[in-house]
């Protein structure tokens, strides 16, 4: 079973890159690049990819450096986070998944709840403008940062030793990661509050790796897909945070394996409630530029 979803997590980064390569071929010969600095998402791209595969998660962080250096959009964050980080996280799931032991059915139930999730989402993101994208992704950031909070003062429970769930918890767990799997789409990374949820239903930590990765992974293609489609999203930023990001990946798994990372939280945590408020910040001025043309 294992080997089987491994299998099938190669050939969805094979389809997703197919599309991604094609699209951004044609926009290169269109010269209709985005004009980002290429080095920069890359470093971007590393540092926000490693400490993603240390348990951090990537979304929030790589947001919050998108906004503090201006090097993508607002309209094309959703977008630009779900398409560059795909290649990277299903290498994260295939590292972790191999590892760590998941009792079949749950892990199972909970990828596909995910991944039914994400293209629902998908689909309805793609299409807002750029107010309702910075209005989203300000709670989107603020959940974030309430969740890595609670974590961080230990309000959570710590979880127990199971690597499976029946019944109603199974239930539970499908329910809530396909509503995170929805909201992937618009920012909020899953992997804080697929944690947290492996810990209130009482499963090993460490089991919450290959679940929170698996679910990004197989959720990710079918939702960049979509995003790919709709041309909403950062084409340079992408391929520079997919190259660099997968090295970054590489590293923290096989070299570093393991960091400190208790103030790196603290720290993390206080540029997403800042990124937050510019987001809420941006969308109030977009919506007094819209009041004021009339």
């Amino acid at each position: 079973m294992v080997n089987f979803i491994l299998g099938l997590l190669v050939v969805f980064a094979v389809v997703f890159l197919y599309f991604m390569i094609k699209d951004v071929v044609k926009t290169y010969k269109e010269n209709r690049m985005e004009k980002g600095n290429f080095w920069a998402l890359g470093a971007v791209g590393f540092v926000t990819n490693f400490f993603d595969t240390l348990g951090i998660g990537s979304f929030a962080p790589t947001t919050a450096l998108f906004k503090f250096f201006n090097l993508t959009e607002d309209r094309t964050i959703p977008g630009t986070l779900n398409v560059s980080m795909t290649i990277p996280v299903i290498l994260e799931a295939l590292i972790f998944i191999k590892v760590i032991e998941v009792e079949p059915i749950t892990l199972i139930s909970m990828l596909v709840a995910a991944t039914l999730g994400a293209v629902v989402g998908a689909g309805i993101v793609s299409k807002l403008d750029t107010k309702k994208i910075e209005l989203g992704m300000g709670f989107a950031l603020a959940v974030v940062a309430i969740v890595m909070l609670l974590g961080q003062l230990k309000l959570f429970p710590s979880g127990g030793d199971a690597i499976g769930l029946t019944g109603g918890k199974l239930i539970i767990a499908v329910v809530a990661n396909f509503i995170l799997g929805a909201l992937m789409t618009i920012g909020i990374g899953l992997y804080a509050p697929c944690m947290a949820l492996v810990y209130a239903l009482g499963m090993s930590p460490k089991v919450a790796f290959p679940i929170m990765m698996g679910s990004c992974a197989f959720l990710m293609p079918a939702a960049s897909i979509k995003f790919i489609k709709e041309g909403a999203y950062d084409r340079k930023a992408s391929v520079a945070i997919t190259i660099f990001g997968s090295i970054g990946v590489f590293i923290a798994a096989y070299i570093v394996k393991e960091l400190p990372l208790y103030w790196l939280k603290w720290l993390v945590i206080v540029v997403i409630v800042y990124t937050s408020i510019t987001m809420f910040r941006a969308a109030k001025k977009h919506k007094e530029e819209i009041n004021s043309s009339f």
